[in-house]
């Protein structure tokens, strides 16, 4: 959580991009192993070389296929990554009338940026990262919600990361928005202060606060527990930042802790190890949210610690978000009892927990 934290833990917490960083804001460099090892086969379907010459959508939905290996680098955009020499196509589009669209480059061969920007270089929507599986692409782009006003151009662009180039898959589509997530708890309070504007935070900030204050997820005699929970983005000295949630609990008699989380935004839920600061990493997750319940079982030996982390799965509040934090409810079973704790406890005291 709490993102005052040395050189060495900001190094082992966010050097990656993938979905198993723990960190609170995303750094701007990544490693990449799959950068230059699909540049795909050029072709002549992709976009236009600039602005100038960007290939007219007349259109949405629209798809196109290209390639960018023989295209030059016109552009870049800090999402968060910057100093991108990789080569980039441009598309056109100006709506009728107000319009809030997607932008999707599910199954690109390489690692992909994308960004929306107008005729005098104003970015209005970026990403560099978004899908990390075998069915979309590693390090592929997407762009949930951009809102675009009448009568203005704007300008899509196909980029990569560092010099990557490759095939690409261009989807633009109407972005239809959910019914509103509202969730109800009749549990537990986590007790962490309310999100907002100048939020200093140092609570359960587990391995990215001072002093890694941890979060007990203790029970009572039935081992079980529902935790009511927020969890949102805060900005600190002119920086958004999101808020991590770390906890620590017990496995019970019974050998297995079944986890269900559900979340009002697209929230992680990770079992980490090992249970080491400058080591730990996820190595069970789940994906819940919003109003879609996931459930993790943690199996393992009666008196086992187990540590648990939750966060949004994105570094910035989603388009359309104008509040700073958001419910999530934790259900448990399976914990070892005890007496239900409130409040962070330090990692001295979780230390003393193995003597």
């Amino acid at each position: 959580m709490r993102h005052l934290i040395t050189i060495l833990l900001v190094l082992a917490l966010v050097s990656s991009a993938s979905a198993a960083d723990l960190g609170n804001t995303q750094n701007n460099t990544k490693d990449n192993p799959q950068v230059g090892q699909n540049p795909g086969t050029l072709d002549s379907r992709e976009g236009g070389e600039d602005m100038a010459t960007a290939f007219p959508i007349s259109a949405i939905p629209f798809t196109d296929t290209g390639n960018t290996v023989d295209n030059i680098d016109d552009y870049d955009a800090s999402c968060p990554y910057t100093g991108s020499i990789s080569p980039d196509v441009v598309y056109s589009f100006t709506p009728n009338t107000d319009v809030n669209i997607t932008v999707d480059l599910c199954g690109s061969g390489y690692d992909t940026k994308t960004y929306v920007m107008d005729a005098d270089y104003n970015i209005y929507a970026c990403n560099d990262d978004n899908y990390f599986d075998p069915e979309c692409g590693m390090y592929v782009s997407f762009i949930l919600n951009v809102p675009l006003t009448a009568g203005t151009e704007y300008f899509f662009v196909v980029d990569g990361y560092g010099g990557d180039a490759g095939d690409y898959i261009l989807n633009l589509s109407y972005y239809m928005a959910d019914p509103p997530c509202d969730l109800t708890c009749d549990g537990v309070l986590e007790g962490e202060p309310t999100l907002g504007p100048g939020y200093f935070d140092i609570f359960n900030s587990g391995c990215s606060g001072e002093g890694y204050p941890f979060q007990d997820l203790s029970t009572d005699s039935n081992g079980e527990l529902v935790f009511c929970c927020k969890s949102g983005w805060y900005d600190y000295e002119g920086s958004e930042f999101r808020d991590t949630d770390w906890f620590i609990t017990i496995i019970g008699e019974e050998g297995v802790i079944e986890w269900t989380l559900d979340a009002e935004q697209e929230t992680y839920g990770f079992l980490l190890g090992p249970h080491d600061c400058y080591e730990v990493e996820p190595i069970q997750t789940m994906t819940a949210g919003p109003c879609a319940p996931a459930t993790m079982v943690i199996e393992g030996s009666e008196g086992d610690i187990v540590w648990l982390w939750v966060g949004p799965t994105l570094f910035s509040a989603p388009a359309g978000f104008v509040e700073n934090e958001y419910d999530y409810v934790s259900y448990f079973t399976g914990l070892h009892s005890g007496v239900v704790a409130t409040e962070p406890i330090s990692f001295d005291s979780i230390k003393s927990l193995y003597r």
